[in-house]
């Protein structure tokens, strides 16, 4: 069926529901198992529903289900990607179809990385208001049944929640069950999808009219009321930022204030600038809505996509509070889930472009220091996959080293741990360098519950000790420890800790002689793993039962 596959190569695709029937008539189907996300949320630090100021990206780019809706992948040249999720708390895929669910790339390489996926509800212009009008206007049975759908929708391909957008006028029998949707809605998203949201879009008031508000006020309070959050539109100025923050009382974290990269209508910031919104935003203590950062890719253009992608979020990382990561195995190689060539243990296997977002691996910090220090994606030479993580910067004269912080954690360390590392030194003189793994603690006594807004200093800086061959009982796993090959360089380290928690990894880049000078380096890191020895020496589950379905030869 054209919906499921596509009608030129019969691969599997992502799809959405245009109108009211389409949505009604759905019902689960052995020919959307593809659509099903594989990859479950994980655990990150602060919980979604700490009271920090969140972040959420809502991704509208074209009309949408582009490239990304071949869900095995597709040989694009210079696709769209996002990479910087330690950054952020929500995603959302939106398009002005009916129903948008997310394509299901979208949501495996979020979840990896922590982040909750959305869909998008929307009703707009004169269609808009007759479907509003046959599911509010009908009455409880019409709407719960409408907000029945969306939930299962959201359970069964195992995304997160749903924007809901109305904006169209709506009639008076309709307005009056707006509020009462809305309160179902949620409700069956909450009792459907462990830790589900519902976001309203500031659009109809209370009395149906169609009228932006840009803040959060008595016209529109009854629908964040009814659920989880709002999503303001983009016209804001500062005294409705004191309004809103004023209004929304303990919630203030609930509201999710609008900004358009595109920079339309009377806006702040936009574009490179869009770190001015932030400052107010964040000064108020409001969470923010980036709205189609995909400006960089679609304004800036696909040729230096990366560069300007890493120049965009690096200067909005100081509004953007980063998360952690909190369970082990920490492992990966940094693939973006796009590559111009595949590599495998450092050879590249096969030449051409690819992009499969559901491969893409965990993401790093991407930390930036003004011509110190510069983190970013290398397309050109890889461990495993299609990426690498450059690290470029200097050491500055008299200092010994620099360290790069990859990833924040936040976690009790186990007795033991094991790590490797495969890096290659670039430039002219690599051996004059030498690149080693550090984790830093602190005690378990000082760990801050709660709300974990800002952590204490780390008390304990762990050089973790070099093994010159794995351990017997891992050396199958760990195969990587007796070999680098083609240029690339493989460590393995323990580290014992005891009552301590785990803070940050970083990698330390040190000279081999103390020099007067400040020098220049270049690193490709190709795979990190932070593994818990007495979970990798057990052996691994049986799998049983399992089935193959959707086999097509070709």
């Amino acid at each position: 069926p054209a919906r499921y596959f596509d009608t030129k190569t019969t691969e599997p695709i992502s799809f959405f529901l245009s109108g009211l029937e389409e949505l009604l008539a759905w019902q689960p189907n052995s020919n959307d198992d593809f659509n099903i996300s594989a990859v479950p949320l994980a655990k990150r630090q602060p919980l979604l529903h700490s009271k920090r100021p969140r972040t959420l990206v809502c991704h509208d780019m074209r009309g949408g289900y582009l490239e990304d809706r071949f869900i095995q992948g597709s040989a694009t040249r210079n696709p769209y990607v996002f990479y910087h999720w330690r950054y952020i708390d929500i995603f959302v895929y939106f398009s002005h179809h009916t129903v948008t669910i997310p394509p299901v790339v979208w949501t495996n390489a979020a979840h990896r990385n922590g982040v909750s996926v959305l869909g998008t509800f929307i009703t707009e212009w004169t269609d808009g208001e007759k479907l509003c009008e046959a599911f509010l206007a009908g009455g409880e049975e019409a709407y719960s049944a409408v907000a029945k759908q969306l939930a299962r929708i959201a359970q069964h391909y195992r995304f997160d929640g749903w924007l809901v957008n109305i904006e169209n006028t709506l009639s008076a029998a309709a307005v009056g069950n707006l509020a009462p949707f809305l309160r179902d809605l949620t409700a069956q998203v909450h009792s459907a999808v462990p830790g589900g949201l519902v976001i309203w879009y500031d659009s109809v008031l209370q009395d149906g009219t169609l009228r932006w508000q840009n803040e959060l006020n008595e016209e529109n309070r009854v629908y964040f009321d009814a659920c989880d959050g709002l999503f303001t539109n983009y016209n804001w100025k500062e005294e409705q930022l004191q309004h809103t923050r004023r209004l929304a009382g303990p919630r203030h974290a609930d509201v999710y204030v609008g900004v358009d990269v595109f920079a339309r209508g009377d806006v702040i910031g936009g574009g490179f600038d869009t770190d001015k919104s932030l400052r107010l935003i964040r000064q108020h203590s409001l969470s923010a809505a980036i709205f189609a950062p995909g400006w960089v890719y679609e304004h800036l253009g696909e040729e230096n996509f990366l560069q300007n992608e890493n120049r965009f979020w690096g200067l909005l990382a100081e509004y953007l509070p980063t998360h952690s990561i909190c369970t082990l195995p920490l492992a990966t190689s940094f693939s973006l889930g796009m590559g111009t060539s595949r590599f495998l243990d450092g050879k590249d296997e096969e030449s051409g472009p690819w992009y499969d977002l559901s491969v893409q691996e965990i993401q790093p910090l991407y930390p930036e220091h003004q011509g110190r220090l510069s983190t970013s994606c290398c397309l050109q030479d890889a461990w495993c996959g299609g990426s690498s993580l450059r690290l470029q910067g200097t050491i500055p004269p008299g200092e010994e080293s620099v360290a790069v912080r990859l990833f924040s954690l936040q976690m009790p360390a186990p007795p033991k741990l094991f790590l490797t590392l495969l890096y290659k030194l670039e430039g002219p003189q690599p051996d004059d360098f030498t690149v080693a793994l550090e984790v830093t603690t602190w005690d378990s006594g000082t760990c801050l519950e709660g709300n974990p807004t800002s952590l204490p200093e780390p008390n304990g800086r762990h050089h973790p000790r070099f093994l010159p061959a794995p351990p017997p009982g891992l050396a199958k796993l760990l195969a990587a420890c007796h070999h680098g090959s083609h240029g690339w360089t493989s460590r393995c380290y323990e580290l014992a800790l005891q009552d301590c928690s785990l803070r940050d990894l970083s990698v330390i880049v040190s000279r081999q002689e103390p020099s007067p000078e400040e020098t220049s380096f270049t690193c490709l890191l190709g795979e990190v793993r932070v593994l818990d020895t007495a979970s990798v020496a057990a052996s691994p589950p049986q799998v049983h039962s399992v089935t193959a379905s959707q086999l097509w030869w070709q």
